[in-house]
């Protein structure tokens, strides 16, 4: 990837985080200019200020830590340990009522749902791209010595139930398979699938994988793959593929005869069959025909097992679905109850570390901004990020929003604030857990960045040239 496009991704990232956390903002900002309360600071990240500019009598500032925002009132619950002093922390101000701060506390997380709404009507317009395996609960490959090939699944086995729920779909939060053999909790996993015409149940054995002590625990697996079309993404130039004619935008359709339900199906029976000739059966445009190759060992690097000489494209083919605006939002919604239900559920392997924070949430971006029709990606993905940015802040807590709406409602109950210095108490602590917390998460969400990701790409693959004519 050249630096100019890198550049232009970031920033196209960059805008897009900014912008839910300015909506957000903007949404406190409003309430309490509408309701009249002092506005000392409108501020988005946290930290030293990099950038700050003085207009009106409000510090408009731009902070160093990538994460969040905030707009200081001193008149709410003031948060010190991470807005800073303001310039009004020790002029007395006049009171305002339980109420205004509830709404002022409430415009956050509405203006983000709101936000996501928008998102959601842009995506219902313009469609979002759905690979194969979000629309399929067909098995499409089972790895060798998995628990699911122990347990009797097959590809082409109908999934219908995982652990006794329903599923539509193979990925993705919710009613598809991969979440539900991560949610589990028994030491089997019952799975009903359907083969040809009869309904049958297996109960594979998941496993985790190992890690390093400084790496996330890995969550459960029975290592399956969806049913989606071998699509040819690239040909190696000099290759086997290459000489038999392959090109990009080829579907293989079948091995020896045998039809082919997912790519990974091919690369292990070439490593089964390393000298043998294979047949391929091909799909390009509305043409069917058949080519023979076969496998040849790279000349780089060194060592490596006899290959084709194709790199498959990892979703198969791609349709353009135009979910509705509604039916985003409350998908966008379940699934964060259903990761709550996850993270509190006790025999659960989902933890805190497996969350995502700023970090992940820029990385993301950047991933679907660098895929082909990663801005309809983004957009769809800006749903969910807005849903989760208004339900985490409505979560009763201090130094979120609706801990400032908890204190208001005790307030009202009680005729009278909460104590000064109780409630810096509470504050300032919460804010120390909060930062630590977001530390945490960050910890692990940087080992999932591009530099990361590079370091384990496969080497490339190099053939011996033909002469010419053979290729």
């Amino acid at each position: 990837m050249s630096i100019l496009k890198f550049i232009f991704i970031f920033l196209e990232v960059l805008l897009l985080f900014n912008l839910l956390i300015f909506v957000h903002e903007l949404g406190h900002f409003l309430a309490a200019r509408w309701r009249g309360l002092k506005i000392d600071r409108f501020a988005i990240w946290f930290g030293k200020p990099i950038w700050k500019t003085n207009i009106n009598g409000v510090e408009y500032a731009l902070g160093s830590i990538p994460a969040g925002g905030y707009v200081s009132l001193p008149q709410m619950a003031t948060m010190e340990a991470i807005e800073g002093k303001s310039e009004s922390s020790d002029k007395p101000l006049p009171p305002i009522s339980a109420l205004d701060k509830i709404i002022v506390a409430f415009a956050g997380p509405l203006f983000s749902f709101l936000l996501a709404l928008a998102f959601a009507v842009v995506v219902m317009v313009v469609g979002r791209p759905v690979s194969e395996g979000e629309t399929t609960t067909i098995i499409g490959y089972v790895e060798k010595d998995s628990p699911a090939e122990k347990a009797g699944l097959k590809p082409g086995d109908r999934i219908l139930e995982v652990d006794g729920q329903r599923v539509t779909k193979f990925g993705g939060m919710g009613d598809s398979v991969t979440w539900r053999v991560v949610r589990s909790e028994g030491e089997t996993i019952p799975i009903k699938v359907e083969r040809d015409g009869k309904i049958l149940e297996f109960n594979p054995i998941p496993i985790k994988r190992e890690t390093k002590f400084w790496q996330r625990k890995s969550l459960r697996q029975i290592e399956i793959a969806p049913a989606q079309s071998t699509i040819v993404a690239e040909v190696t130039p000099d290759s086997p593929a290459a000489a038999a004619g392959l090109k990009r935008g080829d579907q293989v359709v079948e091995c020896n005869g045998t039809p082919l339900h997912h790519f990974a199906y091919l690369s292990e029976y070439v490593e089964d069959h390393p000298q043998e000739k294979i047949t391929l059966g091909v799909v390009r445009g509305s043409r069917n025909f058949s080519i023979t190759l076969t496998p040849e060992k790279p000349i780089s690097p060194p060592g490596e097992k006899p290959r084709l000489g194709v790199l498959w494209d990892a979703n198969g083919k791609t349709t353009l679905a135009h979910p509705g605006a509604i039916e985003q939002v409350n998908a966008s919604v379940n699934a964060m109850f259903e990761t709550f239900g996850a993270l509190f559920a006790r025999h659960s392997d989902i933890k805190p570390q497996h969350l995502g924070g700023a970090v992940k949430i820029m990385d993301v971006y950047y991933r679907l901004f660098s895929s082909e029709q990663g801005w309809r990606l983004a957009i769809w993905f800006s749903v969910l990020m807005n849903v989760n940015l208004a339900v985490l802040n409505m979560l009763p807590i201090p130094v979120l929003d609706g801990g400032h709406i908890l204190l208001a409602v005790i307030e009202g109950i009680r005729r009278k604030p909460v104590s000064t210095r109780v409630l810096n108490a509470i504050q300032t602590t919460c804010a120390v857990l909060l930062i630590g917390f977001m530390l945490y998460i960050a910890f692990y969400n940087v080992q999932d960045l591009p530099w990361k990701r590079g370091k384990e790409k496969q080497p490339q693959i190099k053939f011996a040239p033909k002469p010419a004519g053979k290729n």
